[in-house]
């Protein structure tokens, strides 16, 4: 096996496994308020969504195109650079996902790929207008549309149902919390599988496999869809609790609006071709319903480490992917093989970290982390 052909085989089977990632960190945009209330079951919770994720891969390619051909020049880019960039991506999500924060693993992947791709190519080896157009100025748009529509939506539901009683309003939202969980789900499978068939094309397309402008090939489609769908299955609990239960108290009318709210930015956008964060839109949805059922009841400083994260994931997975690309595209098969080690041992020691205080399906609806305990303490002081 020559050096090309090894190269490109560990980067689709790296990007698979950043994809595995993305739906294991993702999994609470979808099922993170349906099981919080109750609406379902956590393990059925992530069968649905890991179905559904798998489902969307095949309604459009759109942002396939816009990774593919549109945030960096596909004739400058190798395999390489692309490897590089998924290491960046992958080890970041893992971070996070450890902290229990629902950072943004499409702006891992799209931080990565910038970062390797502007040492291994240049700066003229990424088109930042494209990042600008496609990636930042959504980025900040997205989550602000999904929250207004879902304050609105969560003001609407209280005020149209004040009448009615309690329990059975409740009951009515918890299964309509289903329908709606299960519509963020397929939109996540549209909108985040997406941007894995784009890597895993960018990367065929550099080695003369594909044309420059071409789409996913169907096995890639499928490969990129099953990945995403078994990540989802496995369930990213330590942020189903942080979205579920760390932003606000969030009921039934809540979780209704938010992922309502929040189906209706991403499938649009993935109609576009915008390659937004659904863990942004999904966070401002439920943000929304927080301050949509009474005003300002949402964990503040939770909400501002999770801004935090957002602000930071971009560059910190553009370093770590620069970094690699350092090694990978001056440093050959040896270099690409370094890395490779060095990241499997970063990723195992996280793991390992995260078997300390686990949150499992058992537990993840369990009282909240003591950091959240004790802001409510001091709020109740």
């Amino acid at each position: 096996m020559d050096h090309i052909t090894f190269l490109v085989t560990v980067v689709i089977l790296t990007a698979l496994a950043f994809d595995f990632t993305n739906g294991f960190h993702d999994t609470a945009n979808a099922m993170a308020t349906s099981i919080a209330t109750g609406a379902l079951r956590p393990k059925v919770a992530v069968l649905i969504s890991g179905a559904l994720n798998l489902a969307g891969a095949f309604l459009s390619t759109e942002v396939a195109r816009t990774i593919s051909g549109g945030i960096v020049n596909d004739t400058l880019v190798t395999p390489g650079m692309v490897f590089a960039g998924l290491i960046g991506a992958i080890l970041w999500n893992l971070t996070t996902w450890l902290l229990g924060l629902p950072s943004s693993s499409s702006h891992a992947l799209f931080g990565g790929l910038i970062g390797a791709v502007w040492v291994g190519a240049g700066r003229h080896g990424v088109h930042f207008d494209q990042v600008i157009e496609k990636i930042i100025l959504p980025a900040i748009a997205s989550p602000v549309v999904a929250g207004l529509a879902s304050l609105a939506a969560t003001y609407l539901a209280y005020r149209l149902t004040v009448r009615g009683r309690g329990a059975s309003v409740d009951r009515g939202f918890r299964l309509g919390q289903v329908v709606s969980a299960s519509l963020v789900s397929l939109a996540h499978g549209t909108n985040d599988a997406q941007k894995t068939m784009g890597v895993i094309t960018l990367t065929l397309i550099s080695v003369g496999a594909l044309a420059p402008g071409s789409g996913p090939p169907l096995w890639v489609i499928g490969s990129a869809g099953l990945a995403i769908a078994l990540g989802t299955y496995v369930g990213g609990w330590r942020i189903i609790r942080t979205m579920g239960r760390g932003l606000t108290d969030i009921r039934a009318p809540q979780g209704f609006a938010a992922e309502s709210s929040a189906t209706t930015v991403i499938l649009t956008s993935a109609h576009l071709g915008f390659a937004l964060s659904t863990t942004q839109v999904c966070s401002g949805a439920i943000l929304g319903a927080g301050l949509g059922r009474r005003l300002a009841e949402v964990r503040w400083g939770i909400a501002g480490r999770m801004l935090i994260a957002w602000c930071v994931t971009l560059p910190a997975a553009a370093a770590v992917g620069a970094l690699a690309a350092v090694m990978v595209v001056y440093g050959g098969t040896i270099g690409t093989i370094v890395i490779a080690l060095a990241a499997a041992a970063v990723a195992t020691f996280i793991v390992i970290v995260s078997r300390r205080h686990p949150v499992t399906p058992g537990n993840v609806n369990d009282e909240r982390t003591v950091t959240v305990r004790s802001e409510t303490a001091k709020a109740n002081a």
